[in-house]
Parts: C-alpha cells; structure tokens; sequence
C-alpha cells in the first residue's frame, strides 16, 4: 500500500536535510511504520542533499520503503513523504507519517552549555 502525506515546515532544507539524513532515525521511522517498537535495518537507496532522500527496510519479511522530498516554499521547506508497507492497517501507518512530519517541524533543543 503507498501512502503520502505533506506538511510546510518553518524550517530550511539543509536543517531538514540534517535531521532526516540520520541513520538511527532512519530505523526509528521505518519500526513506526510498520508498526514495530524498535527501529528496523534500513538501506539508502536513493540521496539527493536537501532535496531527496529514500531509504527501504532490509529487515526480512517486511516490505517498506520511505522517501522524504525538500521543497522551498514560502517561509519553510514543503516536505513530501511517500511511503509504502505490507501494515494491514492504513490508519496507524498514516498516524507514523504524521509522527515523522511531527518530528522533522518539532523545534530543537540545544543545550547552550559546554559538555
């Protein structure tokens, strides 16, 4: 099944690119969308900087695949992700999507002080 969903985010592509570009977010994301409590191994099949990046579960027996596109648009960056999955139901995968876009838009928290 192939879902989308997109959002404009009050952020630039390469803060985006910063945060999406992460291996163990990667994983953490693809585990959400297929309903899985721990991140699942994961593959970059296609990186574009700041524009696209793609990535695919490698974990067997689960077919999954993100893809996340960087837009300028106004006073953010469009964020468009597609993804497709084996999850029965729809719903809870569209929900990860949200959690994802959630995620990239959250603010970050950076601590001010020397480690």
């Amino acid at each position: 099944m192939e879902l989308k969903a997109k959002r404009t985010l009050v952020k630039s592509a390469p803060e985006l690119w910063e945060l999406a570009d992460d291996l163990a977010r990667m994983e953490a994301w693809m585990g959400g969308l297929v309903g899985k409590p721990s991140p699942l191994a994961v593959e970059v099949i296609h990186r574009d900087p700041e524009r696209v990046l793609a990535w695919r579960s490698t974990e067997p027996g689960t077919f999954a695949r993100i893809a996340i596109e960087l837009a300028e648009s106004g006073f953010g960056t469009a964020v468009r992700i597609t993804a497709q999955h084996s999850r029965p139901d729809a719903q809870e995968a569209i929900a990860a999507l949200e959690d994802l876009l959630d995620e990239l838009g959250s603010p970050e928290r950076r601590s001010y002080l020397s480690p």
